[in-house]
């Protein structure tokens, strides 16, 4: 009965995994799409160099290969519950900056944001999977932005979708290392794997 369990519980984490490799790397595709548009209609240079956007969770991580599969998975888990912060923002400034005058943007900012709550979820499952819950809510709270202007925001929203785009990269990788641990292959992980 207990290798039965172990089993489904096995395969169970394989299955979340895969889905989590496509959830994230659709979510990168259409970030890059958001990226596009969201340079466009901002009237921004899309090579434009944007300093650390304070709040922003960062994507890079040294010994990247160190690190155990609940280690990885609280990083993310954490990282897209800023981001799903963050983007709610960018997408209530959309609003208030442009109203109904740009629907296309809005819709596209909404929709990466449902992505990035349900693979937030899915995250949550897989750590209640690894017998670990999640954390709390509250460590995932974005500070209030400081009064920007209207350009600051701008390239605020860039370094932010920027920075998300590369988690989606950093959370394929996670997910194929995590995966490989669940199925008895080792956590280390390839020099050339690493972000």
């Amino acid at each position: 009965m207990a290798a039965a369990d172990s089993t489904s519980a096995t395969l169970r984490h394989r299955d979340l995994c895969s889905r989590g490799i496509r959830l994230a790397g659709k979510m990168r595709s259409d970030v890059v799409d958001l990226l596009d548009t969201y340079v466009e209609q901002q009237g921004l240079d899309a090579s434009a160099n944007v300093a650390a956007v304070e709040g922003v969770p960062v994507a890079a991580v040294e010994r990247w290969d160190e690190q155990t599969g609940t280690q990885r998975l609280l990083e993310n888990l954490a990282a897209y519950r800023a981001f799903r912060a963050l983007l709610a923002q960018m997408l209530e400034e959309q609003q208030e900056q442009l109203g109904e005058a740009d629907a296309t943007l809005g819709r596209a900012l909404a929709a990466v944001l449902l992505q990035v709550s349900a693979f937030t979820y899915h995250l949550e499952e897989l750590l209640r999977l690894e017998d670990r819950g999640p954390p709390g809510e509250e460590a995932a709270v974005v500070p209030e932005p400081p009064q920007l202007s209207l350009f600051e925001r701008k390239l605020r929203g860039l370094g932010v979708l920027r920075e998300l785009a590369q988690w989606a990269v950093r959370s394929v990788r996670d997910l194929r290392q995590l995966a490989k641990a669940g199925s008895g292959s080792g956590t280390a992980a390839s020099p050339a794997e690493s972000p």
